[in-house]
């Protein structure tokens, strides 16, 4: 690739942060778009404490709503958690050109819709960030593990796009799966999020092996497993029932973790209660699949947090 492209971020927290110190250790124009962090981050750039290295650097442009960008990105990278009442079309449409791509890096099921029907003519990635990584204060990251991506073309397939952003991330120095059916890819990644991300919250922040070593719960992680599979099926992606065990094994195998959403939860913030578990319960009822569990986690979840 001979020259580098540029790279608009919308959403540099921890993980656009982190995925925009790759891309810049690859050499690309890394520019992002900012609210309450803008003006630290202008001034003093980006740290990030990682076991990779100090990933720590000064986007080539830092934005706010209303600026105007010199030309358009040929990426923009969008990593906002996915809410009720945050209009993720709004955030993008002012920066994105008829040439831009765009890339989401965020979590759950059933997202990329809102996007491809609102841009229709821009090409559209979906990536699954496999990282643990957090803000510990204005503009300074700490990376704990990971960085892995998976990607695809929306809604399936592979392009040119996919193949050049692969190879950016890459030569930055991280693991990235390309596939060709990425929804598939994300009822995989729903497999352990769905039952685990909910129970946390409902368990006020608890760790992997706090659920799974309760009496009954790794009982009802299985449950819950079982419906996604279904679920999955009812919407064309076939899960072998053999992942349950995998997952459970490797589960028991990670030292105690607290997940994304528990962590949300403890420091008082939404929760991506819908994107992670309302869309499946959704899907679920679009195809008649009976999920008696999913359902009263959505809903005793519902009665302690609204989501969003």
């Amino acid at each position: 690739m001979s020259e580098k492209p540029n790279i608009l971020i919308v959403g540099a927290g921890a993980i656009g942060s982190f995925y925009g110190a790759i891309l810049k250790q690859a050499g690309c124009s890394v520019s992002v778009v900012l609210r309450s962090e803008y003006e630290t981050v202008r001034t003093r750039g980006i740290r990030i404490n990682s076991p990779l290295g100090d990933l720590s650097y000064t986007p080539d442009a830092v934005y706010r709503d209303g600026d105007t960008l010199p030309q358009a990105p040929d990426y923009l990278i969008l990593c906002v958690k996915v809410l009720p009442g945050v209009d993720r079309a709004a955030l993008v449409r002012p920066w994105i050109g008829p040439a831009t791509c765009l890339v989401l890096i965020e979590n759950g099921i059933d997202i990329e819709r809102e996007l491809a029907d609102a841009c229709p003519k821009n090409p559209l990635i979906s990536c699954l960030a496999f990282i643990a990584a957090s803000r510990t204060a204005p503009g300074e990251i700490e990376h704990q593990a990971y960085g892995k991506l998976v990607m695809g073309r929306f809604p399936d397939g592979l392009d040119d796009h996919s193949h050049n952003l692969a190879a950016l991330f890459r030569e930055g120095g991280i693991n990235v799966d390309l596939t060709e059916q990425v929804i598939a890819e994300r009822w995989r990644k729903c497999l352990w999020n769905t039952p685990f991300n909910p129970l946390s919250v409902l368990a006020n922040g608890a760790d992997t092996l706090t659920i799974l070593d309760t009496e009954g719960g790794e009982a009802l992680i299985r449950a819950l497993m079982a419906e996604v599979i279904a679920v999955a099926a009812a919407d064309g992606f076939t899960m072998e029932p053999e992942l349950i065990d995998k997952n459970i094994k490797g589960t028991r195998k990670m030292p105690p973790y607290k997940n994304s959403m528990a962590l949300d939860y403890l420091n008082g913030q939404p929760i991506e209660l819908d994107a992670v578990l309302g869309n499946v319960v959704a899907i679920a009822n679009r195809h008649q699949v009976p999920v008696p569990h999913l359902e009263t986690v959505l809903t005793a979840l519902r009665m302690r947090q609204p989501a969003g």
